[in-house]
């Protein structure tokens, strides 16, 4: 059982238009071509103070992209092209990564996933990339992964590279923030190849905590979600047997 965390927005179906919790189905149909049973965890205020209500349902937990984080959860000012922030959601995901790493559970975020698990521990952002870089090659066109690929140089031995298969990786990115300060319980195993940006972190005294820049569900060819599945699943087989 994988939980994974919606996103929260305006969405329009049939007649409809209203708010609503949702995720593109690329990650319910990454988790389960590996095997596992996706269940869709909204944004919810009981979490932030209660996140085992949650994560005693699940065996695993993936951080999915989205909208940037606030930047008051890291203790910065909003910069110009930081947009659309959901805090509601930012507090309940920061509740959830910080009680399932605790827990030795397995973790692992995607692009705002990886970004919020670092600031779950007291990493900050850095909250446009392409002032940094000087160039757009993360997020060449907004809404689309057309001509975003480009490899990421893994650690050998890494979880990261474990999870990828290789360590010299593509992958699809979407993204125009990114790491700053890294939180002290993790390591970087992965930088772009065009500038060396960090593009994986991993906390090697934990079972599978992982967060990649990329976005894994966006290619079928990928294994990074189904190392993710399958960790959880000797994760579910210990606590049976516990």
């Amino acid at each position: 059982m994988i939980g994974i965390c919606t996103a929260l927005t305006r969405a329009q179906w049939g007649v409809w238009d209203r708010r609503a919790a949702l995720l593109p189905v690329s990650y319910l149909g990454a988790i389960q071509r590996a095997g596992g049973l996706a269940l869709m965890i909204p944004p919810d205020a009981e979490l932030e103070d209660h996140p085992d209500q949650a994560l005693d349902l699940i065996d695993g937990l993936i951080l999915a992209g989205g909208d940037d984080i606030d930047p008051s959860a890291y203790g910065a000012d909003r910069h110009p092209m930081t947009k659309h922030t959901v805090p509601e959601r930012d507090r309940a995901e920061l509740a959830l990564a910080r009680r399932a790493i605790e827990r030795d559970m397995p973790v692992l975020g995607i692009c705002r996933g990886m970004q919020l698990i670092n600031v779950a521990f007291g990493g900050t952002l850095s909250q446009h990339l392409p002032e940094d870089v000087g160039h757009e090659r993360h997020r060449p066109h907004p809404g689309s992964f057309d001509g975003s690929d480009h490899d990421v140089r893994l650690t050998e031995g890494s979880l990261a590279a474990q999870a990828a298969g290789e360590t010299i990786h593509n992958t699809k990115s979407h993204h125009h923030q990114g790491l700053e300060a890294i939180a002290e319980p993790f390591e970087v195993t992965g930088h772009s190849m065009i500038d060396d940006v960090p593009e994986a972190i991993e906390a090697p005294y934990r079972r599978f905590v992982l967060g990649v820049q990329w976005h894994p569900e966006a290619d079928e060819r990928s294994r990074v979600i189904g190392a993710l599945v399958e960790r959880a699943r000797d994760y579910r087989d210990t606590r049976v047997s516990a």
